[in-house]
Protein backbone atom coordinates (compact mmCIF):
# COMPACT_ATOMS: atom_id res chain seq x y z
CA UNK A 1 0.00 0.00 0.00
CA UNK A 2 1.48 3.34 -1.05
CA UNK A 3 1.94 5.97 1.70
CA UNK A 4 0.54 9.42 1.16
CA UNK A 5 3.14 12.19 0.80
CA UNK A 6 3.62 14.29 3.92
CA UNK A 7 1.75 17.58 4.05
CA UNK A 8 3.36 20.98 4.51
CA UNK A 9 4.92 21.62 7.89
CA UNK A 10 4.00 24.90 9.57
CA UNK A 11 6.39 27.12 11.53
CA UNK A 12 4.38 26.55 14.69
CA UNK A 13 4.88 22.77 14.34
CA UNK A 14 8.63 23.21 13.94
CA UNK A 15 8.80 25.57 16.91
CA UNK A 16 6.76 23.20 19.06
CA UNK A 17 9.07 20.31 18.13
CA UNK A 18 12.18 22.31 19.02
CA UNK A 19 10.61 23.20 22.34
CA UNK A 20 9.75 19.61 23.27
CA UNK A 21 12.97 18.11 21.83
CA UNK A 22 15.79 20.47 22.89
CA UNK A 23 19.16 19.81 21.34
CA UNK A 24 21.92 18.83 23.72
CA UNK A 25 25.64 19.24 23.30
CA UNK A 26 27.12 16.65 25.63
CA UNK A 27 30.50 16.73 23.93
CA UNK A 28 30.76 20.49 24.24
CA UNK A 29 29.90 20.16 27.94
CA UNK A 30 32.71 17.64 28.27
CA UNK A 31 35.16 20.11 26.64
CA UNK A 32 34.61 23.52 28.27
CA UNK A 33 37.91 24.84 26.92
CA UNK A 34 36.92 24.18 23.32
CA UNK A 35 33.48 25.68 23.92
CA UNK A 36 35.08 28.80 25.39
CA UNK A 37 37.33 29.20 22.34
CA UNK A 38 34.32 28.73 20.06
CA UNK A 39 32.33 31.41 21.92
CA UNK A 40 35.35 33.73 21.85
CA UNK A 41 35.73 33.23 18.09
CA UNK A 42 32.02 34.02 17.58
CA UNK A 43 32.43 37.16 19.70
CA UNK A 44 35.34 38.31 17.53
CA UNK A 45 33.25 37.81 14.41
CA UNK A 46 30.36 39.81 15.90
CA UNK A 47 32.66 42.66 16.99
CA UNK A 48 34.29 42.82 13.56
CA UNK A 49 30.87 42.80 11.93
CA UNK A 50 29.74 45.74 14.09
CA UNK A 51 32.86 47.68 13.13
CA UNK A 52 32.76 46.84 9.43
CA UNK A 53 29.00 47.40 8.98
CA UNK A 54 28.90 50.71 10.89
CA UNK A 55 27.75 52.75 7.82
CA UNK A 56 24.63 50.58 7.68
CA UNK A 57 24.08 49.70 11.33
CA UNK A 58 24.48 53.22 12.73
CA UNK A 59 21.64 54.89 10.74
CA UNK A 60 19.51 51.78 11.31
CA UNK A 61 20.09 51.95 15.07
CA UNK A 62 19.19 55.63 15.18
CA UNK A 63 16.04 54.82 13.19
CA UNK A 64 15.14 52.04 15.65
CA UNK A 65 15.45 54.44 18.58
CA UNK A 66 13.30 57.03 16.79
CA UNK A 67 10.71 54.40 15.88
CA UNK A 68 10.54 53.11 19.46
CA UNK A 69 10.18 56.64 20.86
CA UNK A 70 7.60 57.80 18.29
CA UNK A 71 5.52 54.61 18.05
CA UNK A 72 3.24 55.65 20.97
CA UNK A 73 2.09 58.63 18.86
CA UNK A 74 1.26 56.33 15.95
CA UNK A 75 -0.54 53.81 18.17
CA UNK A 76 -2.51 56.63 19.84
CA UNK A 77 -3.71 57.84 16.45
CA UNK A 78 -4.61 54.33 15.33
CA UNK A 79 -6.68 53.80 18.47
CA UNK A 80 -8.59 56.91 17.40
CA UNK A 81 -9.43 55.09 14.13
CA UNK A 82 -6.92 57.05 12.06
CA UNK A 83 -5.76 54.99 9.03
CA UNK A 84 -2.30 53.47 9.39
CA UNK A 85 -0.73 55.41 6.50
CA UNK A 86 -2.03 58.75 7.82
CA UNK A 87 -0.96 57.89 11.40
CA UNK A 88 2.57 57.08 10.20
CA UNK A 89 2.69 60.31 8.18
CA UNK A 90 1.57 62.46 11.12
CA UNK A 91 4.06 60.74 13.45
CA UNK A 92 6.96 61.28 11.06
CA UNK A 93 5.96 64.91 10.49
CA UNK A 94 5.90 65.55 14.26
CA UNK A 95 9.36 64.02 14.72
CA UNK A 96 10.76 65.84 11.68
CA UNK A 97 9.34 69.15 12.92
CA UNK A 98 11.03 68.73 16.29
CA UNK A 99 14.34 67.81 14.70
CA UNK A 100 14.03 70.61 12.16
CA UNK A 101 13.46 73.19 14.88
CA UNK A 102 16.45 71.91 16.87
CA UNK A 103 18.70 71.88 13.79
CA UNK A 104 17.57 75.39 12.84
CA UNK A 105 18.29 76.82 16.29
CA UNK A 106 21.54 74.93 16.75
CA UNK A 107 22.70 75.67 13.20
CA UNK A 108 22.67 79.41 13.79
CA UNK A 109 24.65 78.97 17.02
CA UNK A 110 27.17 76.67 15.34
CA UNK A 111 27.75 79.12 12.49
CA UNK A 112 28.33 81.98 14.92
CA UNK A 113 30.53 79.82 17.15
CA UNK A 114 32.84 79.01 14.24
CA UNK A 115 33.48 82.72 13.72
CA UNK A 116 34.10 83.32 17.44
CA UNK A 117 36.43 80.36 18.06
CA UNK A 118 39.72 82.14 17.21
CA UNK A 119 38.84 85.06 19.53
CA UNK A 120 37.88 82.66 22.33
CA UNK A 121 41.14 80.72 21.96
CA UNK A 122 43.26 83.87 22.12
CA UNK A 123 41.32 85.10 25.15
CA UNK A 124 41.86 81.75 26.88
CA UNK A 125 45.61 81.97 26.30
CA UNK A 126 45.67 85.52 27.68
CA UNK A 127 43.90 84.32 30.81
CA UNK A 128 46.51 81.60 31.22
CA UNK A 129 49.33 84.15 31.05
CA UNK A 130 47.55 86.36 33.60
CA UNK A 131 47.13 83.44 36.01
CA UNK A 132 50.80 82.52 35.69
CA UNK A 133 51.90 86.09 36.41
CA UNK A 134 49.52 86.30 39.39
CA UNK A 135 50.90 83.05 40.85
CA UNK A 136 54.48 84.26 40.36
CA UNK A 137 53.71 87.58 42.08
CA UNK A 138 51.99 85.92 45.05
CA UNK A 139 54.40 83.03 45.60
CA UNK A 140 57.54 84.83 44.46
CA UNK A 141 58.28 81.81 42.31
CA UNK A 142 59.18 81.66 38.65
CA UNK A 143 56.35 79.37 37.55
CA UNK A 144 57.04 80.15 33.89
CA UNK A 145 60.02 77.82 33.99
CA UNK A 146 57.72 74.88 34.71
CA UNK A 147 54.52 75.88 32.88
CA UNK A 148 54.84 77.17 29.37
CA UNK A 149 52.51 79.88 28.14
CA UNK A 150 51.84 77.75 25.06
CA UNK A 151 50.03 75.18 27.19
CA UNK A 152 46.78 76.31 25.54
CA UNK A 153 47.47 76.58 21.84
CA UNK A 154 44.76 78.61 20.05
CA UNK A 155 45.22 76.68 16.82
CA UNK A 156 44.77 73.36 18.64
CA UNK A 157 41.65 74.59 20.41
CA UNK A 158 40.14 75.82 17.13
CA UNK A 159 40.95 72.56 15.33
CA UNK A 160 39.45 70.48 18.14
CA UNK A 161 36.24 72.51 18.21
CA UNK A 162 35.91 72.49 14.42
CA UNK A 163 36.38 68.72 14.38
CA UNK A 164 33.56 68.33 16.92
CA UNK A 165 31.33 70.62 14.86
CA UNK A 166 32.18 68.61 11.75
CA UNK A 167 31.03 65.44 13.49
CA UNK A 168 27.73 67.13 14.32
CA UNK A 169 27.33 68.16 10.68
CA UNK A 170 28.03 64.56 9.63
CA UNK A 171 25.22 63.39 11.93
CA UNK A 172 22.85 65.93 10.39
CA UNK A 173 23.76 64.75 6.89
CA UNK A 174 22.45 61.25 7.68
CA UNK A 175 19.13 62.59 8.97
CA UNK A 176 17.28 61.92 5.70
CA UNK A 177 18.37 58.28 5.62
CA UNK A 178 17.43 57.84 9.29
CA UNK A 179 13.94 59.25 8.74
CA UNK A 180 13.45 57.09 5.65
CA UNK A 181 14.28 53.93 7.59
CA UNK A 182 12.07 55.12 10.48
CA UNK A 183 9.05 55.41 8.15
CA UNK A 184 9.39 51.81 6.99
CA UNK A 185 9.99 50.60 10.56
CA UNK A 186 6.79 52.28 11.76
CA UNK A 187 4.92 50.67 8.89
CA UNK A 188 6.37 47.29 9.78
CA UNK A 189 5.41 47.71 13.44
CA UNK A 190 1.72 47.48 12.55
CA UNK A 191 2.04 43.99 11.04
CA UNK A 192 4.99 42.57 12.97
CA UNK A 193 2.93 41.09 15.87
CA UNK A 194 0.77 39.18 13.35
CA UNK A 195 3.93 37.81 11.73
CA UNK A 196 5.16 36.61 15.11
CA UNK A 197 1.89 34.85 15.85
CA UNK A 198 2.09 33.17 12.46
CA UNK A 199 5.65 31.97 13.10
CA UNK A 200 5.48 30.89 16.72
CA UNK A 201 1.85 29.96 17.10
CA UNK A 202 -0.06 30.20 20.36
CA UNK A 203 1.88 27.66 22.43
CA UNK A 204 5.25 29.45 22.48
CA UNK A 205 6.24 32.20 24.88
CA UNK A 206 8.70 33.87 22.47
CA UNK A 207 6.14 36.44 21.34
CA UNK A 208 5.43 37.45 24.92
CA UNK A 209 9.15 37.60 25.65
CA UNK A 210 9.75 39.84 22.64
CA UNK A 211 6.85 42.06 23.67
CA UNK A 212 8.39 42.37 27.14
CA UNK A 213 11.77 43.31 25.66
CA UNK A 214 10.24 45.96 23.38
CA UNK A 215 8.15 47.39 26.23
CA UNK A 216 11.13 47.67 28.57
CA UNK A 217 13.29 49.24 25.85
CA UNK A 218 10.53 51.74 25.08
CA UNK A 219 10.16 52.56 28.76
CA UNK A 220 13.90 53.08 29.20
CA UNK A 221 14.30 55.27 26.11
CA UNK A 222 11.20 57.29 26.99
CA UNK A 223 12.33 58.00 30.56
CA UNK A 224 15.91 58.69 29.52
CA UNK A 225 14.83 61.07 26.75
CA UNK A 226 12.39 62.92 29.03
CA UNK A 227 15.01 63.34 31.78
CA UNK A 228 17.66 64.40 29.24
CA UNK A 229 15.27 66.92 27.70
CA UNK A 230 14.49 68.43 31.11
CA UNK A 231 18.21 68.54 31.92
CA UNK A 232 19.02 70.30 28.65
CA UNK A 233 16.21 72.84 29.04
CA UNK A 234 17.12 73.77 32.61
CA UNK A 235 20.86 74.01 31.90
CA UNK A 236 20.19 76.05 28.77
CA UNK A 237 18.14 78.50 30.82
CA UNK A 238 20.86 78.51 33.50
CA UNK A 239 23.51 79.41 30.90
CA UNK A 240 21.27 82.22 29.64
CA UNK A 241 20.82 83.55 33.18
CA UNK A 242 24.58 83.40 33.73
CA UNK A 243 25.04 85.49 30.56
CA UNK A 244 26.94 82.87 28.60
CA UNK A 245 27.05 82.85 24.82
CA UNK A 246 25.17 80.16 22.88
CA UNK A 247 22.81 78.94 25.66
CA UNK A 248 20.76 76.96 23.11
CA UNK A 249 23.84 75.08 21.92
CA UNK A 250 24.97 74.44 25.50
CA UNK A 251 21.51 73.14 26.42
CA UNK A 252 21.46 70.87 23.36
CA UNK A 253 24.90 69.56 24.31
CA UNK A 254 23.68 68.83 27.85
CA UNK A 255 20.64 67.01 26.42
CA UNK A 256 22.71 64.79 24.14
CA UNK A 257 25.49 63.99 26.61
CA UNK A 258 23.02 63.19 29.38
CA UNK A 259 22.54 59.81 27.66
CA UNK A 260 26.03 58.99 28.99
CA UNK A 261 25.83 58.73 32.81
CA UNK A 262 28.45 60.52 34.93
CA UNK A 263 30.98 61.03 32.13
CA UNK A 264 28.52 62.85 29.86
CA UNK A 265 27.54 65.45 32.44
CA UNK A 266 31.20 66.25 33.10
CA UNK A 267 31.95 66.67 29.40
CA UNK A 268 28.84 68.83 28.93
CA UNK A 269 29.92 71.18 31.71
CA UNK A 270 33.42 71.84 30.34
CA UNK A 271 32.39 74.23 27.48
CA UNK A 272 30.12 76.21 29.82
CA UNK A 273 32.91 76.66 32.40
CA UNK A 274 35.40 77.66 29.69
CA UNK A 275 32.96 80.20 28.29
CA UNK A 276 32.45 81.57 31.79
CA UNK A 277 36.19 82.08 32.20
CA UNK A 278 36.55 83.61 28.73
CA UNK A 279 33.61 86.00 28.95
CA UNK A 280 33.73 87.00 32.62
CA UNK A 281 37.29 86.10 33.66
CA UNK A 282 36.50 85.42 37.31
CA UNK A 283 36.81 82.18 39.19
CA UNK A 284 33.69 82.95 41.23
CA UNK A 285 31.50 83.08 38.11
CA UNK A 286 32.99 79.83 36.82
CA UNK A 287 32.33 78.13 40.17
CA UNK A 288 28.73 79.37 40.10
CA UNK A 289 28.21 77.93 36.62
CA UNK A 290 29.79 74.65 37.77
CA UNK A 291 27.52 74.57 40.82
CA UNK A 292 24.42 74.88 38.62
CA UNK A 293 25.54 71.92 36.50
CA UNK A 294 26.33 69.84 39.58
CA UNK A 295 22.95 70.53 41.20
CA UNK A 296 20.92 69.80 38.05
CA UNK A 297 22.81 66.61 37.18
CA UNK A 298 22.65 65.39 40.78
CA UNK A 299 18.90 65.94 41.07
CA UNK A 300 18.04 64.41 37.70
CA UNK A 301 20.82 61.85 37.27
CA UNK A 302 21.16 60.52 40.82
CA UNK A 303 17.68 61.00 42.31
CA UNK A 304 14.88 61.38 39.74
CA UNK A 305 16.10 59.06 36.99
CA UNK A 306 16.96 56.04 39.21
CA UNK A 307 13.60 56.34 40.98
CA UNK A 308 11.75 56.29 37.65
CA UNK A 309 13.77 53.49 36.06
CA UNK A 310 14.31 51.28 39.07
CA UNK A 311 17.36 49.25 39.96
CA UNK A 312 17.16 46.70 37.15
CA UNK A 313 17.83 49.18 34.34
CA UNK A 314 21.08 50.45 35.88
CA UNK A 315 24.63 49.68 34.74
CA UNK A 316 27.78 49.51 36.81
CA UNK A 317 30.24 52.38 36.39
CA UNK A 318 32.86 50.03 34.95
CA UNK A 319 30.38 48.81 32.31
CA UNK A 320 29.52 52.43 31.42
CA UNK A 321 33.19 53.27 30.83
CA UNK A 322 33.87 50.07 28.87
CA UNK A 323 30.74 50.51 26.75
CA UNK A 324 31.76 54.10 26.02
CA UNK A 325 35.17 52.91 24.81
CA UNK A 326 33.79 49.99 22.81
CA UNK A 327 30.94 51.74 20.99
CA UNK A 328 33.12 54.81 20.45
CA UNK A 329 35.73 52.59 18.81
CA UNK A 330 33.19 50.70 16.73
CA UNK A 331 30.90 53.53 15.58
CA UNK A 332 32.79 56.74 16.35
CA UNK A 333 31.46 59.72 18.34
CA UNK A 334 27.83 58.88 17.58
CA UNK A 335 28.45 55.37 18.88
CA UNK A 336 29.91 56.84 22.06
CA UNK A 337 26.80 58.98 22.42
CA UNK A 338 24.59 55.90 22.04
CA UNK A 339 26.87 53.62 24.07
CA UNK A 340 24.80 53.45 27.25
CA UNK A 341 21.37 53.13 25.53
CA UNK A 342 22.79 50.37 23.32
CA UNK A 343 24.28 48.54 26.32
CA UNK A 344 21.02 48.83 28.26
CA UNK A 345 19.12 47.43 25.26
CA UNK A 346 21.53 44.48 25.15
CA UNK A 347 21.12 44.02 28.92
CA UNK A 348 17.31 43.98 28.64
CA UNK A 349 17.53 41.35 25.89
CA UNK A 350 19.92 39.25 27.99
CA UNK A 351 17.63 39.46 31.02
CA UNK A 352 14.81 37.96 28.98
CA UNK A 353 16.98 35.17 27.55
CA UNK A 354 17.16 32.36 30.15
CA UNK A 355 20.55 30.93 29.19
CA UNK A 356 22.19 34.38 29.03
CA UNK A 357 20.60 36.08 32.04
CA UNK A 358 23.83 35.64 34.01
CA UNK A 359 25.55 38.11 31.64
CA UNK A 360 22.88 40.71 32.48
CA UNK A 361 23.67 40.21 36.18
CA UNK A 362 27.33 40.96 35.48
CA UNK A 363 26.35 44.19 33.69
CA UNK A 364 24.09 45.36 36.52
CA UNK A 365 25.25 47.89 39.08
CA UNK A 366 24.38 45.61 42.02
CA UNK A 367 23.57 41.93 42.62
CA UNK A 368 19.96 40.73 42.45
CA UNK A 369 17.91 41.15 45.65
CA UNK A 370 17.85 37.39 46.16
CA UNK A 371 21.65 37.25 46.18
CA UNK A 372 21.85 40.10 48.66
CA UNK A 373 19.26 38.40 50.89
CA UNK A 374 21.13 35.09 50.78
CA UNK A 375 24.39 36.85 51.67
CA UNK A 376 22.69 38.54 54.63
CA UNK A 377 21.26 35.23 55.83
CA UNK A 378 24.63 33.49 55.51
CA UNK A 379 26.24 36.35 57.46
CA UNK A 380 23.71 35.94 60.26
CA UNK A 381 24.33 32.19 60.31
CA UNK A 382 28.07 32.77 60.56
CA UNK A 383 27.55 35.18 63.47
CA UNK A 384 25.38 32.63 65.27
CA UNK A 385 27.94 29.91 64.65
CA UNK A 386 30.64 32.06 66.21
Amino acid sequence: MRRAPPGPVSWSTVAQYLRTHPMTFERSDENPGARFLFVLACLVVVVYGLKYAAPILLPSTLAVFLAVLSSPIMLFLQRRRVPAAIAIGITVMVVMSIFGLVILLAGQSVAELQTQLPRYAVRLQDLQEQWIRAIEARLDLNVGEYITTDLINPATVVDLAQTALGRIAQLVSTTFLVFLITIFMLGEATVFPAKLRSIFGDGINDEGRLTTVVTEIQSYLGIKTAVSLATGLILGVWCYVMELDFPILLGLLAFLLNYIPTVGSIIAGVPAVLLSLILHGTLAHALLVTGGYVVVNTLFGNILEPSLMGRRLGLSTLVVILSLLFWGWAWGPIGALLSVPLTVVVKIWLENTPDLSWVAILLDKSPPPRALASDAVSGVDDDLAV
